[in-house]
């Protein structure tokens, strides 16, 4: 006998190649229409909430599509068709996973009469024929032998499980559902007979080890799956087995009168493992056919994936069976997979076999084997491997004991100064174990002190702790990340602010010692971090996957976190300034002006002693809190920076007025102090304008000195002075005097550009440097790159300065991308159009140099970068366009611009037939995609205007520029380019052959005849023409409908 499924209604050529009957995928089996399945067909109507009385027939295959219930009601329906006659409900559970593969194409049934027959068996191929363009399949699936026919393409087409979208997940789910059900469904019937098992195990074994990927990735999924049902189903006879031993122990102990020798042979038949061992040997015959061929020779990591996720469960839910070193072993060689899923998987899978207890035992080896390579993932390329790796550890710390060595847990705690937060978190949480766990115990005279006095000790030998592991971590002295990293778990102990300053203030607790001075400056920068955490969050610079956006609880939490910070620090912080000084965080200085005044007097005192950056910026902070006009105590804090600032100003007047006695040495001002001079003194602007005047001469002169350090102190302190000048141009009030005007002159800029080109974009000339000391000197450049964007961005210096700075924007994209774009986005608020031009500015002078040196006969000379690298930058500067309407004037602008560049002043002879920038209009093509479809004809307008004077023949090399440019302008969608990658290391050429293929031009219809000519040719005669690029905008609106080049004669 024999059956057969059509799945596409395709392939009509093939339909005699075997004596069978065809059926198509979206009708009804022929096989179910018997009188068994009307009552399976009927109850699909159960299934879709029994609203319909007459329901079509439907396949096993779209019963997947119905949900759970469905699959309940028709399967055992189905198990009803089965019982009664097993070959064709057995062919629809083929067809369903034929159907699930996505295969388009023909199955073919035939009844095998001999499984071992050596004929039969020699004629299991998979093999295509080109002619037809069709691959064939045919295997065995005892007593079935199918085959399958597909078109050749199908691998490369998308199947069901991999389909983009919510889909492919909602399938791969129900597909799974449906196999669970079946196995639970058959589990007590028809699962034992033979047939049904050897066949599906056959047919899936078979597919999954096809070339096919559609074939091999779901029936290896479907495999794995049954294997996962088939255990439960072993556990479940397992536990059943138990059951009925510990019945029939009780019935021997029971006496001769209380004893059924009835019930006792009925108990002893339930003890029979005939099914247990019956379906072990399916999952024997599943895992060798199946897994091994698969978890580690696919190439499609989906497929190793899945092979290893189903492994872990198969150790934890039989683990009598699965979880031995056997099988074990395969987990840990698939830890060095090159595919970071695969891996996850493991890891994750690992995670549930070391977070049951019970498992421990059997782990033993395989820990000790993979411990290392486990601890070295900690290091893997991918976050979430290294992160669930983490995760891994802390679980088997927390089992167990004796397993990770002290050198594991001093290179796994190291991961708190992490820059990737999850990791971070996961790593503080495995220090938090270990602090409380290191932490000295209770003396014997715990019964005799109060529970507040424990809480005291646990807390002091719990920071005690920490603080040994902050002085033992050498290499990391960041305490803000080191609080980042416990806030989740420990947040309780870096909350307990009146513990923290108690330590701080008091002495401490009985019997223990206190803590030393690097101690307590430590637990002071802990205090100060866990404030800025509590008031601030957990975003904290160089360190990312921190959530950006809080939720109302958290939002909550921080609220009262805060109250309750300022309630306890505001009074207590008086009192520790006058015998500790440090860096004052601002974030809690909200309330309680009765102890502000005292809080000010203190921070004076500090800022009299101490001059540090941290400390300066701290105080500024400081006063810009408790400043503010949401604040009561506003106009104390007032007074109190006033009077600081104006003693700072005295003491900086009768040092400027020494320092302009003899030359200017070592001279570098601070942006607060430089602030107060040109904020303060109202009633002499004119006397403090020759100061500032003379100040930047002198410091203009000292930008040459031969000292290094004098240098760059000079041009840092001119920048600040100019930059804090600037903000008092900003915040200048119209009731007060006039402002201290200033303008810098064109000399002190040209020198300002200089100076930063030659000491910040320069490369590391010394190789033999350390690490440490390349990034010191990346710092320190960054510091003057950054120093100079600020003059641009606060209009002390003009926008077109940072044309020269844009320059170098590919080149040190690493070091200075981040700066140079800020300084884009910053000068593109001010002044948008101006902001185009300067990105203009940047691309000619870049070009216009490129120019020089090929007509200087190829000498390399400084500051000259290759066409491509030209044409790649302008490519960057148009991504920082995103929004087309709100920049569609910025970019025409630079249309115009540089249409302007080219033929401005261009007149055409014969020795000159192009312009001499004509190459130009390739790199201007990059900004074309930017433009709106309206403004592509302005602008197209506009070129024609300007090329309408000259003789163009466009068959000519030399024009190719501006075919291309043309052709990027004509392009019919926004963002669709059809400029060509022609570029050159130093001098651009063109090929001879336009490499531009036909392009749909705005107004063209979809029912236009396609053609393979170039858009912009012209017919062979007459041989001379001349392009008329002076018409109106109507005619270029006709040429561009026309699809043609309007010429005349």
């Amino acid at each position: 006998s024999s059956g057969a499924v059509n799945h596409s209604g395709e392939d009509s050529g093939n339909e005699n190649r075997r004596r069978s009957v065809r059926r198509k995928a979206h009708t009804a089996s022929e096989n179910v229409k018997s009188k068994n399945a009307k009552a399976g067909r009927g109850s699909v109507s159960k299934a879709r909430g029994r609203k319909q009385k007459h329901v079509e027939a439907v396949t096993l295959f779209e019963v997947v599509t119905m949900g759970r219930g469905a699959m309940q009601v028709v399967i055992d329906d189905w198990i009803e068709a089965y019982v009664t006659d097993r070959h064709s409900p057995l062919l629809d559970l083929i067809s369903f996973f034929i159907q699930c593969c996505g295969c388009k194409g023909l199955v073919t049934a035939e009844m095998c009469q001999n499984k071992e027959d050596s004929d039969v068996m020699s004629k299991m191929v998979e093999e295509l024929d080109e002619v037809s363009g069709l691959q064939y399949k045919k295997f065995l699936a005892f007593p079935w032998i199918l085959t399958v026919t597909w078109p050749m393409d199908t691998d490369s087409v998308e199947y069901p499980l991999t389909q983009a979208g919510p889909y492919g997940r909602w399938f791969h789910s129900e597909f799974c559902d449906f196999i669970s059900v079946l196995v639970a469904q058959c589990q007590h019937s028809v699962i034992f007979d033979c047939y049904l098992m050897n066949a599906i195990i056959s047919l899936l074994t078979e597919l999954s080890d096809s070339f096919v990927r559609a074939f091999r990735h779901t029936c290896t999924l479907a495999a794995v799956k049954l294997l996962s049902s088939l255990a439960s189903v072993a556990l479940s006879l397992s536990v059943g087995i138990e059951n009925s031993q510990k019945l029939f122990q009780v019935q021997k102990t029971k006496t001769l009168r209380q004893k059924s020798t009835l019930q006792q042979e009925r108990i002893q038949k339930k003890i029979t493992e005939e099914k247990r061992t019956e379906i072990e040997s399916m999952m024997d015959i599943i895992f060798k056919g199946v897994f091994l061929k698969r978890h580690r020779r696919d190439v499609l990591p989906e497929i190793r994936s899945i092979c290893l996720e189903e492994l872990g469960l198969w150790m934890k839910l039989y683990s009598s069976s699965f979880l031995n070193d056997s099988y074990l072993k395969y987990m840990g060689w698939m830890l060095h997979d090159k595919v970071p899923d695969v891996r996850l998987k493991c890891v994750l899978g690992l995670q549930g076999l070391y977070g049951d207890p019970v498992l421990h035992p059997k782990l033993d080896l395989f820990t000790s084997r993979f411990k290392d390579r486990m601890i070295s993932m900690t290091l893997d390329k991918d976050n979430e491997v290294a992160v669930q790796t983490m995760k891994l550890l802390l679980i088997i710390s927390k089992t167990s004991d004796d397993v990770l060595s002290p050198e594991d847990y001093k290179q796994l705690l190291q991961f708190v100064y992490s820059s990737q937060r999850p990791l971070a978190v996961t790593a503080g949480e495995l220090l938090y174990s270990r602090l409380l766990n290191t932490a000295a115990p209770a003396s014997d005279t715990q019964d005799e002190i109060n529970d507040d006095e424990a809480q005291k000790q646990d807390i002091f030998s719990t920071l005690k702790a920490l603080l040994q592991f902050f002085k033992e971590s050498q290499l990391h002295k960041h305490v803000v990340y080191l609080v980042d990293s416990l806030w989740d778990c420990g947040g309780a102990l870096l909350k307990d602010w009146p513990a923290l300053t108690s330590l701080l203030l008091q002495d401490p607790p009985s019997h223990r010692q206190g803590l030393t001075h690097e101690e307590k400056a430590v637990l002071v920068e802990i205090l100060v971090a866990s404030v800025r955490q509590a008031a601030e969050g957990p975003v904290l610079a160089g360190r990312s996957g921190a959530k950006k956006v809080m939720s109302a609880r958290e939002k909550k939490i921080q609220i009262d976190d805060c109250t309750k910070l300022t309630e306890h620090l505001i009074v207590v912080l008086p009192t520790y300034c006058p015998s500790h000084t440090f860096s004052i965080s601002s974030s809690f200085l909200l309330f309680f002006p009765q102890a502000v005044s005292d809080l000010l007097a203190e921070i004076g005192a500090v800022l009299d002693r101490h001059s540090g950056p941290a400390v300066l910026e701290a105080a500024a902070r400081t006063y810009l809190s408790l400043c503010g006009e949401e604040t009561s105590c506003c106009s104390a804090a007032h007074t109190g920076r006033d009077s600081l600032v104006q003693s700072w100003v005295d003491k900086l007047t009768a040092l400027l007025q020494d320092a302009l006695k003899v030359k200017l040495r070592s001279v570098h001002v601070s942006v607060f102090t430089a602030h107060s001079l040109t904020r303060s003194l109202r009633a002499a602007n004119t006397r403090h304008r020759m100061q500032l005047r003379l100040f930047c001469e002198r410091s203009h002169h000292c930008l040459s000195h031969s000292d290094p350090s004098v240098r760059q102190q000079a041009f840092l302190g001119v920048c600040d002075v100019l930059t804090a000048h600037s903000y008092q141009l900003q915040v200048w009030s119209p009731t007060s005097f006039g402002p201290l005007l200033y303008t810098t002159s064109p000399k002190l800029q040209r020198a300002l550009l200089t100076f930063i080109c030659q000491h910040a974009f320069v490369g590391s000339e010394c190789d033999s440097r350390s690490s440490v000391e390349k990034l010191e000197d990346l710092h320190r450049r960054r510091n003057l790159l950054a120093a100079f964007c600020k003059l641009i961005i606060h209009g002390v210096l003009e926008m077109s300065m940072a044309a020269e700075v844009y320059t170098y924007y590919m080149k040190y994209y690493s070091d200075f991308g981040d700066i140079i774009k800020e300084t884009m986005y910053r000068t593109r608020q001010m002044d948008k159009i101006e902001s185009a031009r300067t990105l203009v500015l940047c691309l000619q002078q870049l070009f216009v140099r490129l120019k020089r040196e090929q007509e200087s006969g190829g000498r390399a000379h400084p500051g000259v970068q290759t066409f491509t690298s030209i044409k790649e930058l302008a490519r960057r500067f148009a991504l920082t366009f995103g929004d087309l309407v709100k920049f569609r004037e910025c970019v025409v602008v630079i249309h115009r611009n540089g249409i302007e560049f080219v033929f401005q002043e261009f007149t055409q002879t014969p020795e000159t037939p192009t312009p001499l920038y004509l190459y130009y209009l390739t790199i201007l093509s990059e900004f074309s995609s930017k433009l709106l479809k309206p403004d592509k004809k302005t602008v197209f307008s506009y070129l024609q205007k300007h090329t309408a004077e000259h003789v163009i023949d466009l068959r000519e090399e030399g024009w190719q520029p501006l075919i291309h440019y043309r052709a990027s302008l004509l392009a019919a969608g926004e963002g669709e380019d059809a400029v060509s990658n022609v570029s050159s290391d130093r001098r651009p050429h063109i090929p001879n052959r336009s490499p531009f293929y036909k392009q749909k031009l705005e107004g063209t219809t979809q029912n236009k005849a396609k053609s393979n000519a170039d858009p912009f040719s012209v017919p062979v005669e007459p041989p001379a023409k001349r392009l008329n690029m002076g018409g109106s905008d109507g005619g270029t609106s006709n040429e561009v409908e026309s699809d043609t080049v309007e010429v005349e004669l």
